[in-house]
């Protein structure tokens, strides 16, 4: 038990408290393995768009929209939450609409593009609600030097849930495949499957998580989103306090956006470019959550170590190196190796991202700037995944010309990054009124 020491928790925390918030990403990562990179997404252009030209460029605009969605409405929401204490409740509530529309994912039949888009922005915006949400409890329960191994249980747990799910799913679809089942019939169980998974799961988390924050009486007098719209000006006029904060934000808009590409369009790009089949592209992204998970894990150790600066920037020029090699790559042999690193910078960079922006925000006003950080991060998930089917598709489908592209993305990060002086944003969270 040396590896989660309770000496990583605020005063009053207790392990299975954190057991409890780390099996929201366990429940939720399901939702993001099985329908947004593994299974779904390719289904959408090869079943659902029938192949044609368009189909990636409108799978991302579908994504891009629940973004843009998300982007305009998670920070007001998140400073709603803090001041009504709140996180909780509006937790439950986002948690049970992705759940009922990731199960209406499985009524989205050949042909209807439409109707598909419509259902991947609900539960992808429900979606990104919770993980903003989730994320906000980080700092309440480890202490400020632990907050990187403290984020780094919750990615590598989550990676599990993932692997979980498409376990499953690959283990029902290998079985109608030898059944002769048709991928119009047994992508929509893998839907159902994702659903269940996700809602029993968060059920741990709504029993042992706690909400510590407590109501703003302010709030309740002026109400509820007044008066976090007044709270988010203010955050917004006072930015020069934390700079560094604004800094991390920029940084986020275009590593995340690399980040997005590889979580939206891994399969599609294995099975459009490189010739993988439906199973084998399940079973890549079965091994790319588990190489996510040991560097979600691991990274945050090393993160709390040599400085959370560091740790992010070298998740980055990893993250470099992940393109070139899906861009040269020639078999399936070689895209495994961009794979597998991809898996170790995935789950290290979303955690390191995380558990810094958690050191730049002021105490009580934690949902409100992890609401900032997901306006950032959403911001960038329409930048990548959008650029990347805008690419593809004026060039004719040149999906290695699009991954090329992806790579600036992550060295204007890298750059950003040497702008962020970390002591100095801790002083100014710490500092704030």
């Amino acid at each position: 038990m040396a590896l989660f020491s309770q000496e990583a928790l605020n005063p009053g925390v207790r392990k299975r408290e954190v057991f409890g918030w780390a099996m929201y990403d366990f429940a939720n990562s399901g939702y993001t393995t099985v329908v947004i990179t593994a299974v779904f997404a390719a289904y959408f252009v090869s079943g659902i768009a029938g192949k044609a030209e368009w189909a990636t460029f409108a799978w991302t605009a579908a994504l891009s929209v629940s973004y843009a969605i998300v982007m305009f409405t998670m920070p007001t929401l998140g400073a709603y939450a803090d001041l009504r204490g709140a996180k909780k409740r509006l937790l439950m509530l986002v948690t049970a609409g992705c759940v009922l529309s990731t199960a209406a994912l499985a009524l989205a039949k050949p042909g209807a593009v439409a109707a598909a888009m419509v259902l991947v922005i609900v539960s992808n915006t429900f979606y990104n609600y919770g993980e903003s949400l989730t994320a906000a409890f980080l700092p309440e329960l480890a202490r400020a030097d632990s907050m990187g191994k403290v984020s780094g249980w919750g990615w590598g747990f989550g990676y599990f849930g993932g692997m979980l799910a498409l376990g499953i799913c690959l283990g029902y679809v290998l079985w109608a495949q030898s059944q002769q089942i048709p991928a119009s019939q047994f992508v929509p169980v893998t839907m159902l499957i994702t659903a269940v998974i996700y809602g029993a799961a968060s059920l741990v988390t709504f029993r042992l998580l706690q909400e510590r924050a407590q109501p703003n009486p302010r709030a309740l007098q002026e109400g509820g989103v007044r008066a976090s719209l007044h709270r988010l000006q203010h955050t917004f006029r006072e930015a020069r306090r934390y700079r560094d904060f604004m800094w991390l934000l920029a940084c986020a808009v275009f590593y995340q956006g690399g980040v997005a590409v590889a979580i939206a369009l891994a399969a599609i790009y294995a099975e459009s470019v490189i010739g993988f089949q439906p199973q084998e592209t399940m079973v890549l992204i079965f091994v790319l959550n588990f190489a996510a998970a040991a560097g979600a894990f691991a990274w945050g150790y090393l993160q709390d170590r040599i400085g959370h600066k560091i740790a992010l920037g070298s998740t980055l020029v990893g993250w470099i190196a992940v393109c070139i090699i899906a861009a040269l790559s020639a078999t399936k042999g070689q895209f495994w190796w961009a794979a597998t690193i991809a898996g170790l910078c995935m789950g290290s960079s979303q955690s390191a991202g995380r558990a810094l922006a958690g050191m730049f925000a002021p105490p009580k006003q934690l949902a409100e700037f992890y609401g900032l950080w997901t306006f950032a991060v959403r911001l960038s998930s329409i930048i990548g995944p959008l650029t990347y089917g805008a690419i593809t598709w004026a060039t004719g489908g040149n999906q290695r010309l699009a991954i090329v592209s992806t790579a600036v993305l992550f060295v204007v990060g890298l750059v950003l990054l040497l702008k962020i002086d970390v002591n100095r944003g801790r002083q100014a969270a710490l500092a704030a009124p």
